[in-house]
């Protein structure tokens, strides 16, 4: 059996890559488990500055194997089974919380729980041909790996729901006018594009984008006052770190800064 999750690393970027084409990338427990042996390493390994996702072949992430669903049958406990599905939900806690920039580059379908790992990311970038659905309702199922939470942040509650209750799917183009997107490149351009964004951010403040991250998911529940307690705390640690001084001194003398992550 091929390795059902590819990971590649190229210039502090690593890129982890769906690898079921033939079924349109839907998750297997293979895939779980590999992100969620991958995600807290790269998060703990200081040469990795972004983590790209996305999906071998015309697919990004069609969610949950509905295929295999109907093929098997579900012998598992209630409690058991909530258990076991709350651990693979950590993937998209992950993608959302670790300290460094994650990308989704949505190259095709992105469905169900497929979505929502790509709403996880900070941001998405997706070829012309990229679709996203919730498809929750298309096959009974009331919504998992938190599409809920993030596509309520980004589009609001009213179309959140309506998204959700009616199945309907979004175009690119429709995708990026709602914001659940930051980029639409046609699908040849998607790679380089991608590529140049996160290099971008890899060659960035390592630290600060970090803590950026962190007080962008603090916006998210914490009151004002408690946000701005942090960002006054992460703004005088940066302040204390080498790629600051280095960035005041690139811009006094006019040239472009390198930063090292320290």
């Amino acid at each position: 059996m091929p390795h059902e999750l590819l990971e590649t690393v190229t210039d502090r970027v690593a890129t982890l890559t769906l690898n079921r084409p033939d079924r349109l990338n839907a998750l297997s427990t293979s895939i779980l488990d590999g992100l969620l042996e991958a995600l807290p390493r790269l998060a703990a390994d200081p040469e990795i500055a972004v983590v790209v996702l996305t999906g071998a072949g015309r697919g990004f992430c069609a969610g949950g194997d509905v295929k295999g669903m109907a093929e098997g049958s579900n012998q598992m406990g209630v409690p058991d089974a909530v258990q076991r599905l709350r651990g693979r939900m950590e993937v998209s806690r992950l993608l959302h919380e670790i300290p460094k920039p994650t990308i989704a580059m949505v190259n095709g379908p992105a469905a169900g729980a497929g979505l929502a790992m790509a709403l996880a990311c900070d941001l998405r970038v997706a070829s012309e041909s990229a679709r996203f659905i919730t498809a929750f309702v298309k096959v009974g199922f009331s919504g998992d790996f938190g599409g809920s939470y993030f596509l309520s942040k980004l589009v609001g509650t009213g179309k959140a729901r309506e998204l959700y209750y009616t199945g309907e799917s979004l175009d690119a183009r429709q995708a990026l006018a709602l914001g659940v997107v930051n980029e639409v490149v046609p699908d040849f351009e998607l790679r380089d594009a991608t590529t140049a964004l996160a290099r971008q951010l890899a060659g960035g403040p390592r630290i600060a984008l970090g803590l950026m991250k962190r007080n962008f998911n603090a916006a998210e529940t914490g009151s004002l006052s408690e946000l701005l307690d942090l960002e006054a705390l992460h703004q005088v640690q940066t302040g204390r770190t080498e790629d600051h001084l280095e960035a005041a001194r690139a811009f006094v003398e006019k040239r472009p800064p390198v930063f090292k992550g320290r």
